[in-house]
């Protein structure tokens, strides 16, 4: 199709509103302002509006956000709780038991419960007003490379208004091509425009694989007697079940509190699991059902449901942070502390870092890779550096089967990260899973074999937690998940996994029909549940789903999580 497209210049282009380029939109502006620099900014989001693809009720450390805006709380902050106390339990099928001290890097005293959708929408205010030109309903479809094609020099947005077969209906509208002369990309874990460049520029030349968590959340009103009412701790953290005692495969939950009697629940499986019949939704309910957390939960009502993805590979994983004409920020840096699960402050910093260095390159004129790796050296002598580095083993830890998994965590604990063997190798979460009919397959603690039950209040089923998500998709476009080959879906991958994306998508995006008469298998996708967490761009064995961007505007409609 030949489109002509329009084209719109920017000094400087970030793509994703989460806080990462959130944060560093801020800052760059703060820093022209004080430097009396004029620049023309733009960020695009693929949410219909800023934080309505943002998930979690996520405890902060506030350390970034005092950086950014020492004044937050005057500016009205939307902050949900300040952590009273940390509360770490070991579930068993039955009971459970507190565990006499957490880890240092859960000690979240003092940090600060928000909501993610609220915290990101009100730092887009703020980018406003700043003079940041914020584009909602904006998909990065593309980037766009100077003639050496080796220079980042903006990125085409989608086209919307494509039927099923990719033709332009009545309302077609073609993507822009939003030029720049710095491009930061912030899409967050997994991102589509990440993958190409990495292919392009070989920015993970000589990184290990990025791997990943999913982690599936809800917002739950409780009644207004609950346990958070009389607890000293508000911030619990568990392990154990359903996984099972020795962390094989990863995971765990937590519980936060909330304003107005609500809290954020979540449960999070590493997907560096073996077992291609884990059911990492139905390991979630298992979760909600134990007593423990069932007795938190009772007579409360889910009010919002989401699922996403995070990248933990720590250290070791993370690109080169800048190439000729671009930066990358947050989650598709890996900007996460994965042992004491926090993310929002190191995605925050390496943004501040980012426009810090961003302005450095426009006082020199010069937007080459090796000005803009000027945000290298400041992340390599930051305190997000250390913070990270101490983890630097931890998922390469968690991966390993156990015994040897926990000597190597108890020795990492000791030596702040090195271990037993530092720069420990680390596999693709695709790699790691092995075949259903294996004799080493590990099982769940509480195995697969019966359905949870649901009550439709508390305990939902996934379609359930589509509608609860807002999860919004327009029927008739071309679908955004691609099956490259669906024969070897119903065919190889059948035999060999019975075909794992039946149950690690949390949306149930993909279903297996069998034909009655013939017998013959067949795929069916619900691209329209699709909830963008990416888990099967991640975890499918063969490499054969890729996940791109919808049209601009769908997908999830997140509001209090």
């Amino acid at each position: 199709m030949n489109t002509e497209r329009e084209k719109i210049d920017f000094d400087v282009l970030f793509v994703g509103g989460g806080p990462a380029n959130l944060a560093g939109a801020i800052k760059l502006m703060q820093l022209a302002q004080e430097k009396n620099i004029e620049l023309e900014v733009a960020l695009i989001e693929k949410g219909a509006e800023i934080g309505s693809h943002s998930l979690s009720g996520a405890v902060m450390n506030p350390v970034a956000l005092k950086e950014l805006l020492p004044d937050f709380l005057e500016k009205g902050c939307p902050i949900e709780a300040t952590v009273r106390e940390d509360e770490f339990y070991f579930l068993t099928p039955d009971r459970y038991h507190r565990l006499p001290f957490t880890p240092r890097y859960m000690h979240n005293k003092g940090f600060y419960v928000i909501s993610l959708s609220k915290f990101t929408k009100w730092l887009g205010d703020i980018a406003e007003d700043l003079g940041v030109n914020i584009f909602p309903g904006f998909a990065g479809k593309e980037v766009l490379y100077g003639p050496d094609q080796k220079t980042v020099i903006g990125v085409r947005t989608g086209d919307k208004g494509l039927g099923k077969d990719s033709s332009p209906k009545g309302n077609f509208e073609p993507g822009m091509d939003m030029m720049a002369k710095v491009t930061v990309l912030g899409e967050g874990a997994r991102g589509s425009l990440m993958q190409d460049i990495g292919k392009k520029l070989d920015i993970f030349s000589g990184k290990m694989p990025q791997v990943f968590e999913t982690g599936i959340k809800e917002v739950i009103q409780l009644p207004e007697n609950n346990y958070f009412t009389t607890s000293i701790g508000n911030d619990i953290h568990t392990l154990g079940h359903p996984l099972g005692a020795s962390l094989n495969p990863p995971g765990g939950g937590f519980i936060y509190e909330m304003k107005d009697n609500r809290i954020s629940l979540g449960f999070i499986v590493g997907l560096s699991y073996r077992n291609p019949l884990l059911d990492i939704y139905d390991e979630f309910i298992k979760f909600k059902q134990h007593p423990f957390v069932a007795d938190i939960i009772r007579e409360g009502k889910i009010l919002e449901q989401g699922a996403r993805t995070v990248s933990t590979g720590g250290y070791f994983t993370i690109p080169k942070l800048a190439a000729d004409g671009a930066m990358f920020v947050g989650g598709s840096a890996s900007m996460q502390n994965t042992p004491g699960l926090k993310g929002v402050h190191l995605s925050m910093k390496s943004g501040i870092m980012a426009a810090e260095a961003c302005i450095s390159a426009f006082e020199k004129g010069s937007f080459n890779r090796e000005t803009l790796e000027y945000y290298s050296h400041l992340f390599e002598n930051s305190w997000a550096k250390e913070e990270i580095y101490e983890g630097r083993n931890f998922s390469q830890a968690l991966s390993k089967k156990d015994p040897i998994k926990f000597v190597h965590l108890g020795a990492q604990y000791f030596t702040k990260g090195e271990g037993v063997r530092d720069r420990m190798p680390l596999r693709e979460d695709c790699i790691n899973i092995e075949p259903a009919n294996g004799s080493d397959v590990p099982e769940p603690e509480s195995g697969n074999e019966t359905e949870p039950a649901y009550d439709g209040v508390l305990y939902v089923d996934r379609l359930t937690g589509v509608y609860l998500s807002k999860t919004m998709h327009r029927e008739d476009q071309p679908s955004h998940i691609i099956v490259h080959d669906q024969e070897l879906c119903v065919n190889e991958c059948y035999d060999t996994y019975k075909n794992p994306c039946t149950r690690f998508c949390p949306g149930k995006v993909y279903e297996i029909e069998t034909d009655e008469k013939t017998s013959q298998r067949r795929i069916k996708l619900n691209p329209s549940n699709c909830l963008h967490c990416k888990t099967c761009d991640i975890k499918d064995p063969y490499r054969n789903i890729t996940w791109t961007c919808p049209e601009g505007g769908d997908g999830p409609g997140y509001v209090t999580l």
